[in-house]
């Protein structure tokens, strides 16, 4: 059996595009790793944007200028405006199948700002904000009767002269290759930031596997050095306190008790601000002490109780010790504005493509917009394009070359461990790869990578079985990071300049050479880099 689309994650952005395919009658499959309720959609708390002016006021020109601003002078305007634009009818959409927004006193939606924000935009729902989103989807997704299969790993694209025509899965509960034939693609996949292992937001999961195998399938990446590094994450974990916290009025403090910048400052900014604290020897804290017990447990009160999880601190009384970590993927799969990549009939959308709207530096809040609004674009553009298409089945040699892929995992040696490399990798990537960026640090990250690159037939896995091995899921996720980290390092390195989350010590200006996306193609089996101005 053929589908007419086939998304891949079952996270917001693939929820929203299975929706809109399914109000057109598409035959469409949702298939993911683990489960929707898991995806890191669950973990976007401060808000989605939205110029409603329900709070002070705003308009979609602001909104246009502010995300227009934060990207740097490489993203598409056009991308920017249909966003922006789209985004009160997107709100409006997800109020309308009961998403449970806060109220304003008059009974609107309630707003905040978040950071490079002109105003109060990001409607909010407490501070579970992308968790409520995400459980609604999937309510309307079993109401509409999506097909769903669960715990199947991307293994591979099938791809015919340039055109794609399903996919290969590994079945985690059984260990069976599965191939799956499709009319279309949408890669909704999630991002990357799981490179800086133990210093990030997200989950160990985001090792951005759908960009890997779109990218070994032969589609362009791009924009792959811009990693935004979210300012406060806890001390020790990464677990993020949101930025909501900030936009009700918390505050950034050295161990001198000293506030030394605009917490409401681009990303970016303040980032690199507590870099610089940190290399002086400071300790870093946010205080929101003075909102008080009331103001906290209505307001953010997932931030009281990550804090009392994790830290074992209580934020009403004390300070919270936070890092900036890395926490979303500007880059990814290259995409047109219908959210097609350079692979006929294959749809990215989400952190897991580059669709030309956040350029350098997310605006907070604009990421749960992309993926409603772009959601919901791609199973449209997606099931346009299957119906005009004649199904293909998988061949069988792709099939069987990924049950040997899978073998030969299991018959390798052990005798390198890839979970210490994982650990020192990510450790290596935050410190000589992250906020701050030299030319010589950069070249020796690199070096490492490909040294276990070389070295990835010595790393096999102890579990040999076929029920829920999730030691060589695992493993296979990191080599996906290996190929994303050497086109994140090639990109990084290129790009001799700063600019939003890419800052280069040398290079401290902006250059017009480099206002261009930088594109990542594999050819003979290397990664080349150009940069490019294909957006408008």
């Amino acid at each position: 059996m053929a589908y007419d689309i086939l998304i891949i994650g079952s996270g917001g952005a693939g929820l929203s595009a299975a929706l809109r395919a399914k109000d057109e009658n598409a035959n469409v499959l949702v298939v993911s790793e683990g489960y929707p309720t898991r995806s890191q959609t669950c973990m976007a708390q401060g808000g989605i944007n939205a110029a409603l002016g329900n709070v002070g006021e705003d308009s979609v020109t602001s909104h246009i200028k502010d995300t227009l601003k934060a990207s740097g002078g490489i993203a598409s305007q056009k991308m920017i405006v249909q966003l922006c634009s789209d985004a009160p009818k997107s709100v409006k959409w997800l109020e309308s199948i009961g998403v449970p927004f806060s109220r304003t006193s008059d009974q609107k939606i309630a707003q905040r700002r978040l950071g490079g924000a002109s105003g109060k935009r990001a409607c909010y729902s407490q501070d579970y904000t992308g968790l409520k989103i995400l459980h609604t989807l999937y309510d309307q997704a079993l109401k509409s009767q999506i097909a769903f299969l669960h715990e199947h790993f991307l293994l591979d694209l099938s791809v015919v002269d340039n055109q794609v025509n399903g996919a290969i899965f590994y079945n985690i509960r059984n260990g069976e290759i599965v191939s799956i034939s499709a009319k279309s693609v949408i890669m909704a996949t999630g991002g990357y930031s799981a490179i800086y292992h133990g210093y990030t937001t997200n989950t160990n999961q985001s090792t951005g596997d759908g960009q890997a195998v779109a990218f070994r399938a032969g589609a362009k990446l791009s924009d792959m050095e811009f990693m935004q590094f979210h300012p406060t994450g806890l001390k020790g974990s990464g677990i993020l306190i949101s930025e909501s916290a900030r936009g009700a009025g918390g505050k950034l403090l050295n161990s001198k008790g000293e506030q030394f910048v605009d917490e409401l400052k681009p990303r970016d900014e303040v980032s690199r601000a507590m870099w610089v604290q940190m290399q002086k020897g400071e300790e870093l804290f946010l205080d929101i002490r003075h909102l008080g017990e009331a103001f906290i447990d209505e307001n953010i009160p997932q931030e009281r109780k990550l804090c009392l999880t994790y830290a074992g601190i209580d934020p009403v009384y004390e300070l919270i010790s936070v890092v900036p970590v890395a926490h979303y993927s500007m880059g990814g799969i290259w995409v047109d504005e219908n959210l097609k990549s350079s692979i006929e009939g294959l749809f990215a959308v989400g952190e897991c493509a580059n669709a030309h709207v956040h350029g350098s530096n997310r605006l907070g809040g604009n990421s749960l917009l992309e993926i409603i609004s772009f959601g919901r674009k791609a199973g449209e553009s997606a099931f346009s394009y299957a119906k005009s298409k004649e199904p293909i089945e998988v061949s069988s040699d792709i099939t069987k070359k990924n049950r040997a892929f899978i073998d030969t995992i299991l018959a390798s040696e052990n005798s390198v461990d890839f979970y210490s490399k994982r650990t020192f990798l990510g450790e290596l990537f935050y410190k000589n790869a992250g906020i701050i960026k030299e030319e010589m640090l950069l070249k020796e990250v690199l070096k490492a990578v490909q040294k276990n690159h070389q070295k990835l037939d010595q790393m096999g896995v102890v579990d040999h079985g076929n029920m829920y091995n999730t030691n060589l899921i695992e493993r296979i996720k990191f080599g996906n990071m290996l190929t994303l980290s050497e086109v994140m390092l090639h990109s990084a390195i290129d790009r001799k300049e700063s600019r939003g989350a890419h800052y280069r010590k040398g290079y401290p200006d902006r250059l017009e050479a480099y206002e261009k996306e930088s594109i990542a193609i594999l050819k003979n089996g290397k990664t080349q880099i150009t940069f490019q101005k294909d957006f408008s």
